[in-house]
């Protein structure tokens, strides 16, 4: 069966912890991290063509080669030797240099859009080889549900769901740039160190208040994100368990057991904040929601 478009939803995802435990012999941070895809999705429109194009609409994001939407297609392709093309449309939900891996989360979608659109049958094995070699969060980001991640995000293990909760998740005025964050943790190092193994114990004993007990996140102190402790009172005010950057930075997520408070947060946030988010978890990667077959009516 030949489609002639395909529709695909890609998360994103948050750190319920991130710690940095050392430095690798390629000169990589060598991280310990608890991550969880959510229900913010990408909207990724793959339509086959001879060429290969990408359309942001409404998106600052900018449109070239360095773009993960780009990577993907072209390792594709290039993995595959199929002599085709793409073009492809993603309309942004996610925000950019936020710690939320939307670039990741794009690239995750394009390879496993352009595995249906094409009917090459690679297996997830093979989309997490060709997504390593575009991003560190890729794997993760075509795996997604809840995982620990070791490494630079090339070592994977999948958990079991996380608890029932919901998630707010706000982003700060400002992004933050991840080598600049990973720089500033060199010289300043953080007083912050989450047990991972701890928050995996408790995430498989359906433990919420255990999960968020054992989290942190050890580039909070140093991204240089003013509004992250102003986000976090707020958060915690309103209910929150847990409150704490995600990633690198910017944005902030409280943990909430009461939705009701959730939802109490988010209004309270909007009040300061073009993007807060309600969400819950996820329990996987980018999925195809759409598909059009030749001859279709538009």
């Amino acid at each position: 069966m030949q489609y002639r478009s395909v529709t695909v939803l890609a998360p994103a995802k948050l750190n319920l912890s991130l710690d940095v435990v050392g430095t690798l012999p390629n000169g990589y941070h060598d991280l310990d991290m608890v991550m969880q895809t959510i229900d913010l999705y990408e909207k990724i429109t793959l339509r086959r063509s001879n060429d290969l194009s990408l359309t942001l609409p409404g998106s600052f994001v900018p449109v070239n080669d360095k773009n993960t939407a780009v990577k993907a297609a072209l390792a594709f392709f290039d993995y595959t030797g199929l002599l085709a093309g793409v073009d492809m449309t993603i309309y942004k939900r996610v925000p950019v240099r936020a710690g939320m891996a939307g670039g990741s989360a794009d690239a995750a979608g394009v390879l496993v859009g352009l595995n249906e659109l094409y009917g090459a049958h690679l297996s997830m094995s093979e989309l997490c080889a060709i997504g390593a070699g575009i991003g560190a969060d890729v794997p993760f980001a075509l795996l997604g549900g809840t995982c620990r991640v070791r490494g630079v995000g090339d070592l994977m293990k999948a958990l079991p769901p996380c608890p029932d909760c919901r998630f707010v998740v706000a982003m700060p005025s400002v992004g933050v740039s991840t080598p600049e964050a990973f720089a500033r943790y060199d010289t300043m190092g953080s007083p912050v160190h989450p047990d991972c193994e701890a928050q995996e114990q408790a995430i498989r004993d359906c433990n919420l208040a255990g999960v968020c007990a054992a989290g942190g996140n050890a580039l909070e102190h140093c991204s240089g994100a003013v509004e992250t402790p102003a986000i976090c009172k707020t958060l915690r005010e309103h209910g929150a368990v847990m409150a704490q950057m995600t990633g690198s930075g910017a944005a902030v997520f409280g943990i909430f057991d009461d939705e009701n408070a959730a939802r109490s947060a988010v209004a309270a946030l909007k009040n300061g904040y073009k993007q807060v988010y309600l969400c819950k978890p996820t329990h996987g990667g980018p999925r195809v929601t759409l598909r059009r077959l030749f001859g279709a009516k538009k």
